[in-house]
């Protein structure tokens, strides 16, 4: 692995895992990251391989830090009780211990939404910011991150909030995922996000927003036209946010933060 790492970088998603050695002074990749789709039967022991493929490639040395952003909330020392986008055998698993035990190192395991939000705090747009931050990640549903005065609070799924006059899950209708299959425009899908992100200010008064996933990227063709009163700005990381985060949360649990 390239000098310039201190960390290694993994994030599980339903379509691909990717990963790459992180430079935690700069915030971002120390090599370009390495992609494998995630395995179309995407139990515990197949995905776990394929993250020790990832490390075997770069080389990663066993004292380099190394963290994992998992699509589910994750609670150490507890066994999974919730899985949405791999296979259903996750669930009763102790997730840092498959990983561990696979990758034949200690390994910190950190919700993926959580994780992309810590790497924005910490690296993007929410760098310097006081008080209370909602990350979230708009993609096939939409992740959230709590973080308050820098300190993450962890494994919220306001994604899930019940919007009103039977809008029901907010991710089933208001998601990128969504806005892509009803074939809505920017303004038509910024008047559902209006909703999802007015009730959470509604609800939990923050100081910021920050809109990331991969969406984040043509952030002008829909951010303007959220109407709510609390700032709102396009995650500066985007699709690296996950790998970025995971290394460095497994450095804050390394170094006992």
């Amino acid at each position: 692995m390239i000098e310039t790492a201190q960390a290694f970088g993994v994030d599980i998603g339903g379509s691909g895992i990717k990963a790459a050695p992180v430079d935690l002074e700069q915030g971002q990749f120390a090599e370009p990251r390495l992609k494998i789709l995630t395995p179309e039967v995407s139990t515990p022991d197949s995905v776990a391989q394929i993250v020790r493929q990832q490390l075997d490639h770069f080389e990663v040395p066993e004292d380099v830090p190394v963290g994992i952003a998992f699509p589910a909330p994750i609670k150490p020392g507890r066994k999974l009780d919730f899985m949405a986008n791999l296979d259903q055998s996750w669930i009763g698993v102790d997730v840092t211990e498959v990983f561990s035990a696979a990758c034949g190192r200690p390994v910190t395991v950190v919700n993926d939404a959580d994780a992309a939000g810590l790497a924005e705090q910490q690296f993007g747009a929410a760098k310097g910011q006081d008080g209370f931050v909602i990350a979230t990640t708009l993609g096939t549903g939409i992740g959230t991150a709590l973080i308050y005065d820098g300190v993450l609070i962890p494994n919220s799924e306001l994604g899930h909030i019940e919007l009103p006059k039977g809008k029901g899950d907010a991710e089933k209708w208001a998601s990128s995922a969504v806005r892509e299959r009803e074939d809505l425009d920017y303004k038509k899908w910024a008047k559902r996000l209006t909703k999802y992100y007015g009730l959470l200010e509604t609800y939990l008064n923050p100081d910021l927003f920050v809109v990331g996933g991969g969406v984040s990227r043509v952030s002008e063709k829909f951010l303007p036209y959220i109407d709510i009163k609390t700032p709102i700005v396009p995650a500066t990381l985007r699709n690296a946010a996950g790998i970025v985060g995971a290394a460095y949360y497994a450095t804050t649990k390394r170094n006992g933060q």
